[in-house]
């Protein structure tokens, strides 16, 4: 059993006791904004499309899409509403059945029209394409991943919960086993009061029946395609550019280290398509990042994530704008990087870390 461990008044360790999630909401809200928090199986990117989205005759708290295409629907129950958490199954396969047949462009023009100019986008490839800060989506397989995903009813089933029954768990694994369409997550969120702070704890509960393992074969191509933790990579791939774009890298390289030995990002590095390798300065809190910086065959430079920005650090986009001399876009390109804009930069990360960028940085 999951468990965090802190120590009392005179110094002894024992397990912190488990307190109830103040609100459904607000832990809807929470995913929501950084889904990326939930262990679900495979790991997938996903990009939220919409909140209390309307299917059929209910709500959906939460309609997203991984990067291969697949749909995702998350539905968020606690204790407090037992009857509800226990029709939390039917409820998700209600919502698939909605969508199983639906056309691409019907789901996007009627189903999620409003959800997407919340977004400020006009269509799923671009709200994906907007979190693709890894450069690894193709337009034309995403697509096709879409349409096959509604076709086929080849959805992700997600189901958040403080605790689960064990009839839950038992209905869930034997769903699991009769369909090979559908993947069920069932993910419980356990609530830790430290000291001010209140520590979340995630964790998916395995029913018991799991995919054939991956042969060696399959997990090398898969770890091959996934990013790096650390800065070597990308440090490696600089050091074979063009004379003239190795300096920038290392300065851009040199900034994103001093925030990772801030603990104020994760650093990964990326091997994608057409020889471009990125860097990915990662906030831990929702495990995107505001910069992306990429070395390509004769190029390099910056992008930022207007998204990102207005999410978690709205009160420096003034400052990065001035720098820039305009708006922050998404697929601008920034060649010409200055200290006062990787300043900038870098107080941009602070307040998306919530803290004060001290004056001496």
């Amino acid at each position: 059993m999951t468990a965090i461990w802190g120590t009392d008044a005179q110094g002894s360790w024992q397990p912190l006791a488990a307190s109830r999630y103040p609100a459904e909401q607000a832990l809807h809200d929470l995913v929501a904004e950084g889904p990326q928090m939930l262990p679900l199986s495979g790991a997938p990117r996903l990009t939220v499309l919409g909140t209390e989205v309307q299917l059929g005759t209910g709500r959906a708290d939460v309609v997203a899409v991984e990067s291969s295409g697949r749909l995702v629907v998350i539905e968020v129950k606690l204790a407090g509403n037992p009857e509800a958490r226990r029709a939390v199954v039917a409820q998700v396969f209600s919502y698939a059945a909605y969508l199983q047949g639906l056309d691409p462009d019907y789901l996007e023009s009627a189903t999620l029209v409003t959800h997407l100019a919340r977004r400020r986008v006009t269509s799923i490839a671009e709200a994906v394409r907007n979190d693709d800060q890894e450069g690894s989506v193709d337009a034309a397989s995403f697509a096709d991943g879409l349409a096959r995903s509604l076709a086929d009813g080849a959805f992700r089933l997600v189901i958040v919960l403080d605790s689960v029954p064990d009839e839950l768990v038992q209905l869930v694994g034997y769903l699991e086993l009769i369909t090979d369409r559908v993947v069920i997550d069932l993910v419980t969120v356990t609530a830790y009061d430290v000291g001010q702070s209140r520590v979340l704890v995630p964790q998916r509960i395995d029913p018991g029946r799991r995919a054939a393992e991956l042969s060696e074969a399959e997990a090398a191509a898969r770890q091959a395609n996934a990013p790096q933790p650390g800065s070597a990579d990308f440090r490696s791939a600089a050091a074979k550019a063009p004379t003239e774009h190795q300096q920038m890298l290392a300065r851009l390289v040199d900034w994103a280290e001093a925030l990772d030995a801030k603990h104020l990002i994760s650093l990964f590095s990326y091997s994608g398509k057409n020889e471009i390798t990125t860097l990915l300065p990662r906030l831990t809190r929702g495990g995107s990042g505001l910069v992306t910086i990429y070395c390509a065959p004769g190029a390099a430079y910056l992008q930022l994530w207007p998204s990102v920005f207005n999410r978690l650090a709205p009160n420096a986009i003034p400052l990065v704008e001035q720098e820039l001399g305009g708006p922050i876009r998404n697929g601008q390109r920034i060649t010409a990087v200055s200290d006062s804009l990787l300043e900038a930069l870098a107080f941009a990360y602070y307040e998306a870390n919530g803290q004060r960028m001290p004056t001496s940085s």
